[in-house]
């Protein structure tokens, strides 16, 4: 991917965890709404090594030049959208502060400056360890 995830993760913590607890898979949509309040604000601009459905081409549109709404990308990210490479990032105030990359359908890593986020991820898949 041609994105320059070392300055968007710069000074942030981070959990990986499996995409997949047991047959249900941990889409985008799911992360964005555990993401609560921290996350209803943001700005998003995310980029796909793997163009896998029409709605990720929409979407890189949109995270083109100012980026999408929460709201935005929460509706083009409907349960059922399963992402092969691709990461999502939210900016507050044009500075990072969550980094959702999804590696080959199987494996979540995010990245916030707010351990708040990390934590309430690690309570609902359990199966998450430190980066």
């Amino acid at each position: 991917m041609s994105r320059d995830t070392a300055e968007a993760e710069a000074g942030m913590e981070g959990i990986t965890f499996p995409a997949w607890h047991g047959k249900h898979y941990v889409p985008l949509a799911e992360l964005l709404v555990r993401l609560g309040s921290f996350g209803l604000d943001l700005t998003w601009r995310i980029e796909f090594d793997e163009v896998v459905d029409p709605r990720c081409a929409e979407m890189e549109r949109l995270s083109a030049d100012e980026g999408m709404d929460t709201l935005t990308l929460l509706s083009l990210t409907t349960p059922f959208l399963q992402l092969l490479d691709a990461e999502a990032r939210g900016f507050a105030q044009d500075k990072p502060v969550v980094v959702l990359t999804e590696f080959d359908s199987s494996l979540w890593n995010v990245r916030a400056v707010d351990e708040r986020v990390l934590s309430e991820l690690r309570h609902h898949y359990p199966g998450a360890q430190d980066l």
